[in-house]
């Protein structure tokens, strides 16, 4: 039986992260892999979604006005949905790879098979013909998460699906329901949607992505509609059933999907997309073997440096809960890996990026408006609309922004958050700024590129600044 330093389950950002990080350390490592390598963040989540964004927005730019009436307009939506998937596919392949050859360049051994405890120390890796045992002196659980799935609901693959299943769909709907404004339902909801599906989005909040400014989420519902979306806030599906489209009505695939909602409204539409709850997959990994007990929702708990109930057993990224993104996830795995071995290292969590890959982009670092006023600290608001800025012109975004919080009395800058073009990138330079205590003098005074998205920053200081002078 062979015996490792450390012993990663689950190949995902979180796994990879830790299995290279103590590598790096001199450590000898294993990853067990029973699907695909990557995990959920290659395979079916981060990556197959943003590949798909960029495909169609990049389908958009070269086609207008590719499904106008005329010919066999059924054949070419699928034809070209066929094509956005396929190139998903090769992003896919090619992450996949990347992470094969990393391991292979650290010496990090990988075992394809079903993990499962036989104690605190042995790991059982069970595969088709054989079953083999390994040992470590420390473990990390990093199996991420799959969509949750209502018992009631009965999910084929075309009529009924999840965020999973999205990317396999073998045609493209007319139209679709996405249940669950959630980060993965509205991407997706606004992905389609711009697609040129017909699209409603249910939630059951009275409003989209409870945990960004209020303002950015009330200019992405606003884009939604005008894009052809239609929001059902505050609404709840209640029954979901596949049925024989009705006289007249056109679909895709010879069978439609009806919800009915909590308040007696009725929607129908080529395919449904489930977007509420995702589950840990903690469910085949006999925690009992090792002394560890998932919550209701296969989720581990940890303490501050990742640490579970077994103090030698880390877990890391989805299967320990929110923020739940790759980035976040890498950072915990490189963190766990660090501190059980010994390794001296730093964290910011407090300075976490959130991105939000819609149709426009959303992301956002640092303090919110409702944080700070739950927290009764005086704070100013510096704006900047791309539409004032010659990039943003360039670029043909005129509902972008760029929203600056403010210290009141030290000017330090708080938060930023960005909707439009580029956020997920520009957001970046507010990290900084954030970390290192800037001021929000350093953006009047610096001198950025012309023309770039970044000069943002310069327009909502001055924005900022006015308006501080009249306090």
């Amino acid at each position: 039986m062979r015996i490792y330093d450390l012993c990663v389950i689950g190949s995902g950002p979180a796994g990879q992260r830790a299995a290279i990080q103590a590598s790096k350390l001199g450590k000898s490592v294993c990853v067990v892999e029973k699907r695909i390598l990557g995990g959920v963040a290659i395979n079916t989540g981060t990556i197959p979604s943003k590949a798909l964004r960029e495909a169609i927005m990049a389908e958009l730019q070269r086609s207008r006005g590719l499904f106008r009436p005329g010919g066999d307009l059924k054949t070419r939506r699928n034809d070209t949905f066929k094509g956005l998937l396929g190139a998903c596919q090769r992003v896919i392949q090619h992450e996949v790879d990347l992470v094969s050859s990393h391991f292979a360049s650290n010496g990090v051994e990988l075992f394809e098979g079903k993990a499962s405890f036989i104690d605190d120390h042995r790991i059982r890796i069970s595969r088709t013909h054989s079953d083999e045992t390994i040992e470590a002196n420390h473990i990390l659980v990093s199996v991420g998460t799959h969509p949750a799935k209502p018992p009631d609901l009965v999910f084929d693959g075309e009529n009924v699906i999840t965020s999973d299943q999205l990317v396999q769909l073998p045609y493209m709907p007319q139209s679709m329901i996405v249940v669950g404004g959630g980060v993965i339902g509205t991407e997706y909801a606004s992905m389609i949607s711009a697609l040129g599906v017909r699209t409603t989005l249910v939630e059951g909040r009275d409003r989209l992505l409870g945990f960004v400014d209020n303002e950015l989420v009330e200019a992405l519902q606003y884009h939604l509609r005008v894009g052809g979306a239609t929001l059902r806030l505050g609404e709840r599906v209640v029954n979901v059933s596949v049925i024989d489209p009705p006289q007249g009505a056109r679909s895709y695939n010879n069978r439609m999907v009806q919800a009915t909602l909590e308040s007696g409204k009725t929607l129908r539409a080529d395919c449904l997309l489930y977007c509420v709850g995702r589950q840990g997959a903690t469910a085949q990994l006999n925690l009992e073997g090792c002394g560890l007990e998932a919550d209701d929702r296969g989720r581990l708990k940890v303490n501050d440096v990742f640490q579970t109930a077994v103090p030698h057993i880390y877990a890391c990224g989805d299967v320990i809960g929110f923020p739940a993104l790759a980035s976040t996830s890498m950072e915990q795995g490189r963190l766990a890996a660090c501190h059980m071995f010994g390794e001296p290292t730093q964290s910011v969590p407090e300075l976490l990026p959130f991105g939000i890959y819609a149709v426009p982009e959303i992301s956002m670092v640092g303090w919110t408006e409702d944080r700070l006023t739950a927290e009764g600290i005086p704070y100013e608001a510096g704006i900047a609309q791309y539409r004032e800025i010659a990039r943003g012109q360039l670029l043909g975004d005129d509902i972008g922004m760029l929203k600056m919080l403010i210290h009141q009395e030290t000017r330090e800058i708080l938060g930023v958050h960005v909707i439009g073009t580029g956020a997920t990138e520009l957001v970046h330079i507010g990290q900084a700024a954030i970390a290192f205590k800037a001021k929000v003098d350093y953006f009047v005074n610096t001198v950025f590129n012309y023309p770039t998205l970044a000069e943002c920053y310069k327009v909502a200081a001055l924005n900022g600044i006015n308006k501080l002078r009249c306090i």
